[in-house]
């Protein structure tokens, strides 16, 4: 059985309508996986029986910034949109993603939201608050890698890169400040910001990047298997949890 991988959707507040740029879902079932759209309802049961049915979870990027009260900060003049709705299915996600130990990637906004969840904070924008930093929001094209990341050696990004650097793109006006409890930085670039975390339980994988693999991820080795190797995670969890269900269905 292909792997059932859930995926948030971002709100456009002027619409009010859910939307997901179709290279998170395409990126996923090239890689094998079967992406579900998850509508941004933050109610816990909801959350819970459409995760029962799931083997991974992807948090996709977001036009909105994650509200800076939820780490205890005020919001500083340059905060972008926040979105309720995305805020807080999203860390209703996490927690049941947390309880099951499901295979997670988290991409820009979603991995700054599971930062969060952890306990860790934001620098809520770049330019202003760390003016010797380099570009971070890189413009069009979106496909083009513009910057390199250094990896931590050992770490699964750096094995999934095939060395301790790669080229990625850009396009993020946040970035972690303090990290999480349980989670390791992987990646960082030029000017100190880190750019990747990953859970240091062995017991579970669980990922996240702060550029965005999902945009022409067929012409990036680097994409390509971090969604190959994500996706093989899920049906991992796909097999160990069919594999309880029918031990009960024998007993019984």
């Amino acid at each position: 059985m292909r792997p059932l991988i859930g995926i948030t959707m971002r709100h456009e507040l002027e619409t009010e309508r859910f939307y997901l740029a179709r290279t998170y879902s395409e990126a996923v079932e090239a890689a094998g996986g079967v992406p579900v759209h998850l509508s941004l309802i933050p109610k816990a049961e909801y959350v819970e029986t459409i995760l029962d049915k799931l083997d991974g979870v992807l948090l996709p990027g977001s036009a909105s910034d994650v509200d800076p009260l939820r780490y205890g900060r005020e919001p500083q003049r340059k905060l972008g949109e926040v979105h309720p709705l995305r805020d807080e299915t999203d860390a209703l996600v996490l927690l049941e993603v947390e309880r099951r130990a499901l295979p997670l990637l988290a991409i820009c906004y979603g991995l700054q939201i599971w930062n969060v969840s952890r306990g860790g904070t934001l620098i809520q924008d770049i330019e202003s608050q760390l003016p010797e930093a380099i570009g971070h929001e890189q413009g069009a094209p979106r496909g083009r890698r513009s910057h390199r990341v250094r990896l931590l050696a050992e770490s699964g990004l750096s094995r999934l890169a095939g060395g301790e650097s790669a080229l990625v793109n850009s396009h993020h006006h946040q970035a972690i400040e303090i990290v999480g409890e349980g989670l390791r930085a992987t990646a960082w670039t030029a000017d100190g910001l880190i750019e990747a975390v990953e859970d240091q339980r062995t017991d579970r994988w669980a990922q996240g990047v702060q550029w965005h693999p999902e945009i022409e991820w067929e012409q990036d080795a680097f994409s390509e298997n971090l969604f190959k190797a994500f996706v093989a995670a899920a049906q991992q969890f796909n097999r160990q949890h069919h594999s309880v269900e029918l031990d009960v269905v024998s007993v019984r």
